[in-house]
């Protein structure tokens, strides 16, 4: 059967032509799926019976569905997903004022093996498909919106929860389009956010692809300590992915965000911070400074608060565009870092 949502013009055209019906079909059909939220097609009413039941027979349902929900005492609210194999995966949703984001996840698991990432501990278990990146907005979508009073719009996607986006951009770059594009959810590409550990290559297929904004999570400054933290500096040097950030095809007024999680004696120190004001020399750069999150069996130490903002002081001072990132749901393991809850059965 066809995944709901993972349709799109082609598909739905071809699906309807098989049917032996008129091509506008199709983009009823889409109209229905994305922007009225409906899946089952018996719901679907303007569309002939006959119709309705052909599609019935030929559209799978969605591919998860939402087993938990944990809300935290800042609001933050971490969805456990349940995917129709039994594993199970989480995104978050962080409200902000006039903001309603959610953390998207792109891999049950992850095999990029950070050390200072709970997701790491689980391996990659599997790729998560077309239908399953696009579900996590859906289901979202439709619970915030019925939050009490008055019900959210969700306005902005980072794809920074479970895995590495661009470990999965065969399934990355389709689902990217189904959000975006007018008869999909047609959510602006500037309001979403792909997260990477710098898989280089990749980097540059999805801006060539998309019109999304990137970060790169970097880590630390010097080769040696960013390979013990990123064991993928072991096939893309940190020298490396500075460079081709430097040539990615930004648009103008485009910037990268650089992530950088403060390691209390590791990677905190005045001299990382002189370093990376040189590392992002020639590059159109801000920096997101991050709070480590602690997870069971990690033994790092997150940095002060008087630290990061000595940190963020020095770069601010060399013209480096840096903020910090206040953590979200900490209390209930939906902070960055923390997202671990793939599970079977």
């Amino acid at each position: 059967m066809l995944p709901v949502h993972a349709l799109d013009p082609t598909s739905a055209a071809s699906l309807v032509a098989d049917l032996g019906l008129s091509r506008y079909r199709a983009d009823q059909l889409l109209g229905w799926v994305y922007r009225r939220g409906v899946a089952d097609p018996g719901q679907m009413t303007d569309l002939p019976a006959a119709l309705r039941s052909a599609l019935g027979e030929r559209l799978g349902g969605p591919a998860l569905s939402i087993r938990e929900v944990q809300v935290s005492s800042d609001g933050t609210r971490k969805l456990a997903l349940a995917l129709e194999d039994g594993q199970r995966i989480e995104s978050v949703l962080i409200p902000d004022r006039d903001r309603l984001t959610l953390c998207v996840s792109s891999q049950v698991g992850c095999a990029m093996g950070c050390t200072f990432c709970a997701t790491a501990l689980l391996g990659l278990r599997r790729q998560l498909r077309v239908e399953e990146i696009v579900g996590q907005i859906v289901v979202a979508r439709e619970l915030a919106a019925s939050l009490e009073p008055d019900g959210r719009a969700l306005t902005n996607l980072v794809f920074m929860g479970m895995g590495e986006p661009l470990h999965n951009l065969d399934a990355l770059l389709p689902a990217l389009e189904i959000l975006c594009s007018s008869w999909g959810l047609g959510i602006s590409p500037r309001r979403i956010t792909v997260s990477t550990v710098g898989l280089v290559p990749e980097m540059r297929r999805l801006l060539e692809a998309t019109r999304v904004n990137l970060a790169v999570s970097l880590g630390a400054t010097t080769e040696e300590k960013r390979r013990e933290l990123m064991p993928v500096t072991r096939k893309y040097s940190l020298a490396q992915l500075l460079d081709e950030c430097r040539m990615l095809p930004l648009p103008r007024r485009k910037r990268i965000t650089f992530e950088y999680t403060l390691l209390t004696g590791e990677n905190d120190g005045d001299d990382d911070a002189r370093r990376l004001v040189a590392l992002l020399h020639g590059i159109r750069a801000k920096v997101n400074l991050i709070f480590w999150n602690p997870f069971p069996g990690a033994s790092y130490q997150r940095a002060s608060r008087d630290r990061t903002r000595q940190f963020q002081r020095i770069l601010l001072d060399h013209g480096v565009h840096a903020s910090v990132r206040e953590s979200r749901g900490p209390d209930i393991a939906a902070a960055c870092g923390q997202l671990a809850g793939a599970a079977d059965g």
